[in-house]
């Protein structure tokens, strides 16, 4: 995909559609709530879907984005598991974020790339779902009274 990302619909029609571009009429709604976390998840990615979903505003999360909020709690049980492990090497280590090689060189520890690796991972997660800052201003949601967000009225 090249360039920007592209704006969501809804967005464009509560703006004004300056491209001018058309506008898909038939843009699919994801139905059903998700709650329930994949089967074959481990008790702590388990505890992160909760967290996730009890987070999340309501609405928010369908049964189409099973999928990217499971990498997403991986990642992030992942990289708690290699902020943990790397916080008990600093604890007991003289210079931190290092280790030591059988020859007796300075390395950077094992888990930095794998903390990095997770993160990035996390974040571009975070990002498609709408857990960011960034990501959660262009998101409208129904109302509690169960009310059409603002660009139902340019669709009908």
């Amino acid at each position: 995909m090249r360039g920007r990302k592209p704006k969501p619909t809804h967005l464009r029609l509560v703006e004004g559609n300056r491209g001018r571009r058309p506008v898909n009429q038939f843009e699919p709604k994801p139905q059903g709530n998700l709650i329930d976390p994949p089967g074959w998840f481990t008790p702590a990615q388990v505890h992160v879907w909760a967290y996730a979903i009890a987070s999340a505003p309501a609405g928010l999360l369908k049964f189409l984005d099973r999928e990217t909020l499971g990498v997403w709690c991986i990642a992030c049980e992942l990289w708690e598991r290699a902020i943990t492990a790397q916080a008990q090497i600093d604890s007991s280590a003289t210079l931190p974020l290092l280790t030591r090689t059988p020859d007796g060189y300075l390395v950077q520890s094992p888990y930095l790339p794998i903390i990095n690796k997770q993160a990035m991972i996390m974040l571009k997660a975070a990002t498609e779902l709408g857990f960011t800052p960034s990501a959660r201003s262009r998101i409208s949601l129904e109302d509690d009274g169960g009310q059409k967000d603002a660009s139902a009225k340019y669709l009908e």
